[in-house]
C-alpha cells in the first residue's frame, strides 16, 4: 500500500512516535485511523512505512501508539467514523459529534446497548469479556454490540492495556480494552480538566446538532482541504 502524506504544512506531518501522533491528532482535532475516501487524511497515511506495524516489538507504530492517544486525556478512541471504522477525536471534536449523532433516530441505543449502558452506570467499565458473559455471546457480536454503541457516541475505549505472554513475557503488539462513556472520561466535576482550565466540564454544547455538523465540516476542511461535503457527510453520518 502506497502512504500518501497530507500536506498541513510545507513539510508536512511524519507520524514516528507516540508523542508526534498524539500532536497530529490534537490538530486535526477528528481523524481516521486508516485510510479512507479522502485521501491523504489518516494516521496511517501520515505514517511512514518503516513505522507501521510490522507485529514485531520494535517496529509496532500506530497501533501501539494509540495507547498514548488513548491516556492523554483529553483524546477519544472509537470506532465511530465510516460506518463503524476506527478513529481518534479531540474531547473539542468529539462533543460536537455527540451532539450531532444524538440527534439521528437511527443512533438511538437498542435494547441491547441500553443494558449495557445501564450497566455502565453502576460499574463504570466493561469489557467484551463482560458482554460476552452479559448476553451469552461470542466475540464477533460482542464486537459489534461495542461498535454500534460507538457510532451511537455512547461509548469510547476507556483504556488499552498491553498483552505480554509466553514465558519471556513477549509484546507483539496484543491489547485488551476497556470501554466507558463519553462523559465517564471527559465531564469533570469541580476540578480542572486538561486544556480548559475551568472547574467543571460538559460535553454538552449550547448549540444545535446542525451546528455541530457545520462545525466539524469546517474543522475537516482545514487539514484536509480536499474534503467533499459528501464525503464528509458519509463520513459522520
Amino acid at each position: 500500500m502506497s502512504i500518501v502524506r497530507h500536506a498541513w504544512t510545507a513539510e508536512g506531518p511524519h507520524i514516528t512516535s507516540p508523542e508526534s501522533m498524539v500532536e497530529a491528532i490534537r490538530r486535526a482535532g477528528i481523524i481516521p485511523f486508516f485510510e479512507n475516501p479522502i485521501k491523504g487524511y489518516s494516521i496511517e497515511e501520515m505514517t511512514p512505512p518503516e513505522y507501521w506495524f510490522d507485529g514485531e516489538e520494535d517496529e509496532l507504530g500506530p497501533w501501539d501508539w494509540k495507547i498514548e492517544a488513548v491516556r492523554s486525556g483529553d483524546i477519544a478512541y472509537g470506532k465511530f467514523l465510516w460506518g463503524g471504522k476506527a478513529a481518534f477525536a479531540t474531547v473539542e471534536c468529539y462533543r460536537e459529534l455527540v451532539n450531532w449523532r444524538r440527534s439521528l433516530p437511527k443512533y438511538a441505543p437498542d435494547e441491547a446497548g441500553q443494558k449495557i449502558l445501564a450497566y455502565l452506570d453502576e460499574n463504570g467499565t466493561i469489557s467484551i469479556k463482560e458482554i460476552r458473559r452479559m448476553f451469552g455471546i461470542k466475540k464477533a457480536a460482542a464486537d459489534n454490540l461495542v461498535r454500534r454503541l460507538q457510532m451511537c457516541a455512547r461509548l469510547v475505549t476507556g483504556d488499552i492495556q498491553r498483552v505480554y505472554r509466553g514465558a519471556d513475557l513477549h509484546y507483539n503488539g496484543w491489547q485488551t480494552s476497556s470501554f466507558c462513556t463519553p462523559e465517564a472520561l471527559f465531564e469533570t466535576e469541580g476540578e480542572s480538566f486538561g486544556p480548559f482550565h475551568s472547574d467543571a466540564f460538559k460535553l454538552a454544547v449550547p448549540h444545535s446538532p446542525e451546528e455541530s455538523l457545520k462545525r466539524l465540516s469546517a474543522k475537516i476542511k482545514s487539514v484536509a482541504p480536499n474534503a467533499t461535503d459528501s464525503l464528509i457527510l458519509k463520513m459522520l453520518a
